[in-house]
């Protein structure tokens, strides 16, 4: 069934009701990748979005809570022939999680190595205050031939911008990014052909609460009046590049 919104980077499990967002997202007829956080969580996530037309479901391990979830590396290896989406993964160099930068790192690079091995893996990537070394990373251990590497809610430099789009990198947004000046900056920077829609829900809020699951007409609105084209078009734009990166 063909969607008329793509989100690309939710999680759907952190709402109240889990079935709930997945049918949320299948009335919204909205794709949705509903990242998960930790290995742990796939096994509920992919069960629930089993029968859904429009859910599918990455493995992840955050790298916020590499920390304290190392060792879960080795379920995510058990866990990845069963779906070909990650995520969400990375590198977060924050204050709050720079010390266990050395172990995202490593945990990064072997999810990299998993993928390049496996050759069709989709990814949902954390960079904050890390790009250089996400794109490096990128670089070393994940041909442009062996998976493809969307970037979520990305908040690097133009030059970035430039130098991902040159590893074969999409780029997912959402309505935050879009309402910011630095996050307008960067959309204007990415070709119209990898720029993909996401809520990042439910951590995106509207008046406090949490962006409804798989609702990203803001998103697009806000694309729309950024790139100067229709809302139809910005649609059809997004749900191209949907279809081209999941062809690759």
């Amino acid at each position: 069934m063909i969607p008329e919104y793509v989100d690309f980077h939710a999680h759907l499990d952190l709402y109240p009701d889990l079935q709930e967002a997945i049918r949320s997202c299948d009335k919204q007829k909205t794709a949705t990748l509903a990242v998960t956080t930790t290995p742990l969580a796939f096994k509920r996530n992919h069960e629930l979005a089993s029968s859904s037309k429009f859910v599918r479901v990455g493995v992840g391990l955050h790298p916020q809570l590499v920390e304290e979830r190392y060792g879960e590396i080795e379920l995510f290896e058990k866990l990845l022939p069963q779906t070909r989406y990650v995520g969400e993964v990375g590198l977060d160099a924050g204050p709050r999680f720079y010390r266990s930068l050395d172990l995202q790192k490593q945990v990064f690079e072997r999810v990299l190595r998993l993928c390049a091995s496996s050759k069709d893996k989709v990814l949902s990537v954390h960079s904050v205050r890390a790009t250089k070394a996400v794109l490096d990373m990128v670089e070393k251990h994940l041909p442009q031939d062996k998976g493809t590497v969307v970037l979520h809610w990305f908040t690097g430099s133009v030059a970035e911008v430039r130098r991902a789009v040159a590893l074969g990198c999409y780029f997912s947004v959402n309505e935050q990014m879009l309402s910011s000046p630095n996050g307008l900056k960067i959309v204007t920077a990415i070709p119209t052909d990898r720029i993909l829609t996401e809520t990042d829900g439910p951590f995106v809020l509207r008046k406090e609460a949490p962006i409804p699951a798989g609702d990203v007409r803001r998103a697009i609105s806000l694309m729309a009046n950024t790139l100067a084209i229709g809302e139809l078009q910005a649609r059809h734009v997004v749900r191209r590049n949907l279809k081209t990166l999941l062809q690759d």
